[in-house]
């Protein structure tokens, strides 16, 4: 693909304001032609009448943009057209001739044979490499293939991890001491039980009335969590009550796909929950909801009035 060039000022040159908008449009589309079909500079006729008019080839050569068959531009390069046809004034000066363009076209084609060549004659040495490492025969100090492998391929499973241990759990002579379901509590599947670490120091001691709260509502998860995370439930705790934690809780427990396996699922939504104040109605102990004191109206206080004096009318007479 060969390229127009159009010098950055031609927009002001006197020669493109004599020739109009409409014939600097016919004048674009024939040069890019001519680049395009390597006619160096050289418009024929049929084409300046396909994309233009004859005013405006009328105009582009009274402007001096184009030469038309017999003019006497003594510029050198300016050729001369063949009768009916154009030339583009100073083609060749902005534009490379044909021959350039063919010359570079065919040393580009050469470099690429040349690099196609290179990587072919390099894909055929490897494989001729891999042939001949495939077909060499193993003498005994060449290392055993195992021993190639990464060491995380050659770990040593224990019998008792891979299940081949003599003794089975069936096979305990003692049963497992765990403590009888409690009816009143609802019952937890016990994949979900062994996921707690009840007895990870790590949990803070004021994390573990609501833990020890979750778990005594069935909602049994991981406590593995990140410094920012307990400092940030810490203040969550300090502020929301744990029986208002614990009810948000069960609710995504609920409503959830699958089985949240850590307490971090629940930050967010614990997040959101506003303060709840000491003494409030989800905190411990607050199993009455005081009732407000109604003010009596002015007609029960007038008939209180009345009813005491019919009482005491001595002392209401004075």
């Amino acid at each position: 693909m060969t390229w127009f060039k159009v010098d950055d000022t031609f927009y002001g040159h006197p020669k493109t304001l004599k020739a109009g908008n409409a014939a600097v449009g016919l004048w674009v589309k024939a040069g890019a032609y001519a680049a395009q079909h390597l006619t160096e500079g050289v418009v024929p006729g049929v084409v300046a009448q396909l994309y233009g008019t004859a005013p405006q080839a009328r105009k582009l050569v009274a402007a001096g943009l184009w030469h038309e068959h017999g003019h006497t531009c003594p510029h050198p390069k300016c050729k001369q057209p063949a009768p009916g046809d154009y030339f583009m004034h100073d083609f060749l000066i902005y534009n490379p001739t044909r021959a350039k363009v063919e010359g570079e076209r065919a040393r580009s084609a050469e470099r690429q044979q040349r690099a196609r060549e290179r990587a072919a004659e390099q894909r055929n040495q490897e494989r001729n490499r891999s042939d001949s490492s495939a077909n060499r025969p193993r003498i005994d100090d060449d290392p055993a293939p195992e021993n190639g492998e990464p060491s995380a391929n050659q770990i040593a499973f224990p019998d008792d991890i891979t299940g081949q241990a003599p003794t089975s759990h069936r096979d305990v002579p003692e049963a497992s001491r765990s403590p009888r379901p409690d009816p009143a509590r609802p019952a937890v599947p016990p994949t979900e039980v062994q996921q707690a670490s009840y007895s990870t120091p790590a949990v803070p001691v004021n994390i573990r009335p609501l833990r020890d709260a979750l778990t005594a509502a069935g909602v049994v998860v991981e406590w593995s969590l990140t410094s920012p995370e307990w400092f940030r439930l810490e203040a969550i705790v300090k502020r929301t009550a744990v029986p208002a934690l614990v009810d948000h809780a069960r609710e995504q427990w609920r409503r959830a796909r699958s089985r949240p396996r850590s307490a971090r699922y629940f930050l967010p939504g614990w997040s959101a929950l506003p303060p709840v104040p000491a003494g409030g109605l989800t905190s411990p102990g607050a199993d009455v909801i005081p009732l407000a004191v109604a003010r009596p109206t002015r007609s029960a206080r007038a008939a209180d009035l009345f009813a005491a004096a019919l009482e005491n009318p001595k002392e209401h007479a004075q």
